[in-house]
C-alpha cells in the first residue's frame, strides 16, 4: 500500500513511466545511479534528470564518490519515504479540499448543460449567453447534478480514508528516523566518553611512572606534575618584550632627565 502511494506521488510529480524508480529505491540506501539506469532501460542523463527532480521536492537524496579509476564523481541515491509520504499527504489535503468545495458548489447552485455538446456551465454562464449554447446555439437545460454529487461525495469519503493511511505511515516513518538519531547521539556520547576514560587512564599510567621513577607515592607524583603544569604557564606568562620595545623605552627616559 506505501509504495502505491509512493508511485503516486512519482507519477504525479514526472510520469508513469518513472514509477518503477520506488520499487529499486524503497527500503535501500545508497542505490548506483548506474544501476538504476540500467534497470529503468533509460540513459544516465534521462535517470539523473527524474532523481534531480525528485531532490528538489526533498523526496530522494543523495552521496557522491569518485571513481578511481575513471576519474568521475558517481551518485548514490537514498528515497527519503518520511518527506515523501509529508509530501503526499499535504497534496491529498489540498485535493480534498477543492473536492468539498465543488460539493458545496454543487448543492447550493444551478448548473445547465447542452446536450448536444455535452457541456455544463454554471448558471451565471448561462444568463450571460441568454441560456442557449454559444457553440451550437440550443438551449440549455437544466442539469441533474444528483449523480455528480454523489460521485464527489464518494471520492472524499476515499480520500479522507487515504490522508489516514498516509498519517499513520508518515508518523511511523518520523519515529523511526527518531530512533536513529537517538542512537546516533548516543553512540556519539559513548565515544566521548571512550576518549575521556582512555585519557585519564594514560594520565594515571604517567603518574604511577613518575611516583615509580622518584620513590614517592602517587598523591606526590600528582602534586608535582600540577606544579610542573602551574610553572610551565607562569614562564610563559614572565616573557620579556622585545628588545625594539625596550630601547625605545629608555630612549624616552634619558629625554625625561634633560
Amino acid at each position: 500500500m506505501q509504495t502505491k502511494f509512493l508511485k503516486s506521488v512519482v507519477e504525479d510529480l514526472i510520469n508513469k513511466q518513472a514509477t518503477p524508480i520506488i520499487d529499486l529505491l524503497l527500503g535501500k540506501k545508497h542505490v548506483n545511479e548506474f544501476s538504476i539506469a540500467k534497470k529503468l532501460d533509460l540513459t544516465i542523463n534521462q535517470t539523473r534528470n527524474i532523481l534531480y527532480r525528485l531532490s528538489d521536492y526533498g523526496l530522494v537524496s543523495f552521496i557522491r564518490k569518485k571513481d578511481k579509476r575513471k576519474g568521475w564523481y558517481i551518485y548514490f541515491w537514498t528515497l527519503n519515504v518520511h518527506q515523501s509520504l509529508s509530501f503526499l499527504e499535504g497534496n491529498l489535503k489540498k485535493h480534498l479540499k477543492n473536492l468539498k468545495e465543488q460539493l458545496k458548489s454543487r448543492k447550493e447552485k444551478r448548473f445547465y448543460i447542452c446536450d448536444t455538446c455535452s457541456i455544463e456551465v454554471s448558471e451565471e454562464s448561462a444568463l450571460l449567453n441568454d441560456f442557449s449554447c454559444p457553440e451550437c446555439e440550443e438551449i440549455y437545460e437544466l442539469s441533474s447534478s444528483a449523480n455528480l454529487t454523489k460521485s464527489l461525495e464518494k471520492t472524499i469519503k476515499k480520500i479522507e480514508k487515504e490522508i489516514v493511511f498516509v498519517s499513520e505511515e508518515r508518523k511511523k516513518e518520523h519515529e523511526k528516523l527518531e530512533k536513529k538519531k537517538a542512537k546516533e547521539i548516543k553512540k556519539i556520547e559513548a565515544d566521548k566518553k571512550e576518549k575521556r576514560d582512555a585519557k585519564r587512564k594514560a594520565n594515571k599510567i604517567a603518574r604511577d611512572k613518575l611516583a615509580k621513577k622518584m620513590g614517592v607515592t602517587k598523591k606526590v607524583a600528582k602534586k608535582k606534575g600540577k606544579k610542573k603544569v602551574k610553572k610551565g604557564k607562569k614562564k610563559v606568562a614572565k616573557k620579556s618584550p622585545p628588545k625594539g620595545k625596550k630601547k625605545v623605552a629608555k630612549k624616552v627616559k634619558t629625554k625625561k632627565k634633560k
